[in-house]
């Protein structure tokens, strides 16, 4: 008699045509973070204009706070989901609970607009923690204990945005700006800490012979920089230990960036664009030392870390995942230089045109909006097919 089977040793195909968006984090939190990058600044401008005047956040406020919350928590939210799980070899979220939190995303862009305060605070601070809970989860199940500073983060970024709310809502006395430099330095060590993964190793597998390295002292430095610049933004310490901890971090990340051998990279654009944006890093340092001697303008400082660094990071990483976890080649084609050149363009021209000629600075901001946005409105129209459909080698995810 015949020995019946009770399980198939291979792995279940998926059909490359199937809707696949709620397969794994990256799906859908890339497709409404590029959206919403893209149509966030048309959505500033009716506010300008007058056609959203009783929205509870508005102007600047709502700028940064979007951009910030909204755009970075969404792409940070859709990174750790999927590399979480290969961290781990345990589910992060999928299907309804996967659904579920991007529609909680989606709520909290939508009540920020609106004139419910309160429930549009209670609304949007609920998905860093939740975020947080639904990434500890696999990392508790499998002791991966490496990564438990990630679920920290979220929960930081959770507690600045809550704390933001809080400040606009009149409950605290403090400055929504104190919320926010918080927040960008939990965004920055998170930047920090990935780029030093990913990037010499992305180097050394793209670029034959490049040679990138990590140096454990430059390692160490460079983010102890990171959390020394978060400590004296939460106490708060005189300017000039901001300078000194900032000029330390600018000297430490221009050095690590250099181990990582950029120049070796300028055939490679799936390469190239996470070097240009990494070198956005050690200026947005010293540019916050530079303000806090008040030798410039924060604003500029705050813009070479979010249109520079994050822009730049964001659209790199995005194409990159994207392709290698729907099954495509690891190599960038020519609407993806667009978008890299777009992007970085963006933040070229929002931080140093007006740094240099500070009468153009209109000029700079209308320019570098429209740079980004066209950036991200073309990722979304060339991915978007990709990130809906199943993976074209039939593996889950």
């Amino acid at each position: 008699m015949p020995l019946i089977p009770l399980e198939d040793p291979r792995p279940a195909r998926v059909d490359p045509r199937s809707f696949a968006l709620w397969a794994l984090g990256f799906r859908p939190f890339y497709l409404l973070a590029g959206g919403f990058a893209s149509l966030s600044i048309g959505l500033w401008a009716l506010q300008f204009a007058g056609w959203l005047p009783h929205a509870y956040l508005s102007g600047p406020a709502w700028h940064a706070h979007e951009m910030l919350f909204g755009f970075a928590l969404a792409v940070v939210v859709g990174f750790l989901f999927t590399a979480g799980r290969n961290w781990t070899n345990r589910p992060t979220p999928t299907g309804g609970g996967l659904a579920a939190l991007a529609l909680l995303w989606v709520a909290g862009r939508v009540l920020v607009l609106t004139p419910f305060g309160w429930t549009a605070a209670l609304v949007d601070s609920a998905f860093a923690p939740a975020a947080a809970i639904a990434l500890a989860v696999p990392f508790h199940a499998a002791r991966n204990r490496r990564n438990y500073f990630f679920v920290g983060l979220l929960l930081l970024l959770g507690a600045a945005n809550f704390s933001m709310h809080l400040s606009q809502l009149g409950v605290l006395d403090l400055p929504p700006l104190a919320s926010l430099q918080v927040a960008l330095d939990a965004v920055l060590f998170i930047m920090a800490v990935m780029a030093g993964r990913v990037v010499p190793m992305f180097t050394n597998n793209g670029v034959p012979g490049a040679g990138a390295q990590r140096e454990p002292r430059v390692e160490r430095v460079a983010l102890g920089a990171v959390l020394a610049l978060l400590a004296v933004d939460l106490l708060p310490l005189p300017p000039l230990a901001l300078v000194g901890v900032a000029l330390l971090g600018a000297l430490a990340h221009a050095l690590r960036w250099a181990l990582w051998r950029p120049w070796k990279t300028l055939r490679t654009p799936l390469v190239w664009v996470l070097h240009a944006a990494y070198a956005w890093i050690p200026l947005h340092l010293a540019l916050r030392a530079c303000a806090a001697l008040g030798w410039t303008s924060p604003s500029l400082a705050t813009h070479a870390l979010t249109a520079g660094a994050l822009g730049g990071l964001v659209i790199g990483m995005m194409s990159r995942t994207s392709r290698g976890h729907t099954g495509r080649p690891l190599r960038a084609d020519r609407i993806d230089v667009a978008c890299y050149l777009l992007v970085l363009g963006a933040a070229l021209l929002r931080v140093l045109l007006p740094w240099a000629w500070p009468a153009w600075t209109l000029v700079a901001v209308l320019a570098s909006a429209g740079l980004w946005s066209a950036g991200f409105a073309l990722f979304v129209f060339h991915y978007a097919p990709f990130l809906v459909r199943a993976r074209l080698d039939g593996r889950a995810g």
